[in-house]
């Protein structure tokens, strides 16, 4: 039997998704390998993430999100996002909604193509430690803004080697077992950032990443390297805003505020 699966492509500083309305729940979740293959870039759809809507019994809706590897993740800020604006649109939530994810349960405001989202609570901080890669010591804070994340200052974003550096953060024993993503920064001015990003799932540089510019606007922040809200310029080129309130043991009122845009739409095709 084939189905038929109508989809959205979306993205969030050209951070693309593939989104599913699934409130029925039809979506053959335990298939990773299609699930791999509609995210493959040059012979599926191509994304760094599919996203469905589900039902919620807490929430307006619960968010699943699954990498182009087809493994499921936690959340994705720029996902999020995007998501929102979509569940306004088609009725499966107001416009100020809530959002269930595995990291926690999300707040998020859609005024047409802009949507600011209240992430989880920041958790597992690690400021100012060293990580030993290759013959070096490397500098790094990190912090679960909803998903891990290491930070990263550099002198040269530039030509700094993401792919390279990114992958032997992602993969070191001291992030072992489930990894972490990683992050690498240069500070613009008092109140902004620029940003690259290597993705796990993705396990390659990223145009964007919502979780990991919040990780980089608390962890500046907390280093006093700028003060909130921080706005960060990603490799997209997009800018977006991470607002918070640093307190003793971490920060509160995190949010992420940034363009969530419509591409196209299409059918996926499943032979169940």
């Amino acid at each position: 039997m084939t189905v038929n699966i109508p989809f959205w492509k979306m993205h969030g500083a050209s951070n693309d998704f593939v989104m599913v309305d699934d409130r029925d729940q039809t979506f053959p979740v335990n298939d990773r390998e299609w699930i791999a293959h509609i995210g493959a870039r040059r012979t599926g759809v191509g994304c760094e993430g599919i996203i469905l809507i589900q039902p919620s019994k807490k929430s307006d809706f619960r968010m699943r999100f699954f990498n182009p590897d087809g493994s499921e993740v936690e959340m994705c800020g720029n996902g999020a996002r995007c998501v929102a604006r979509l569940a306004s649109e088609i009725g499966a939530a107001p416009s100020t909604m809530t959002i269930e994810t595995i990291a926690g349960e999300l707040r998020a405001e859609a005024r047409g193509d802009t949507v600011r989202l209240w992430m989880t609570s920041p958790k597992d901080w690690r400021m100012n430690k060293k990580l030993q890669i290759e013959d070096a010591s490397l500098g790094y804070s990190f912090v679960n803004s909803g998903v891990p994340h290491a930070v990263v200052l550099v002198d040269n974003l530039k030509t700094f080697d993401v792919k390279k550096f990114g992958a032997l953060i992602r993969y070191h024993k001291d992030f072992a077992p489930a990894g972490t993503n990683a992050n690498f920064i240069t500070v613009t001015g008092p109140n902004s950032l620029a940003i690259r990003t290597y993705e796990r799932g993705v396990e390659d540089e990223t145009l964007a990443c919502g979780t990991g510019m919040t990780a980089a606007g608390l962890v500046a922040g907390k280093l006093g390297l700028c003060k909130g809200p921080v706005r960060i310029t990603c490799a997209s080129g997009d800018t977006l805003e991470i607002g918070f309130t640093l307190t003793d043991d971490g920060a509160k009122d995190v949010t992420l505020t940034g363009p969530a845009v419509h591409v196209f739409t299409g059918n996926l095709t499943y032979k169940a």
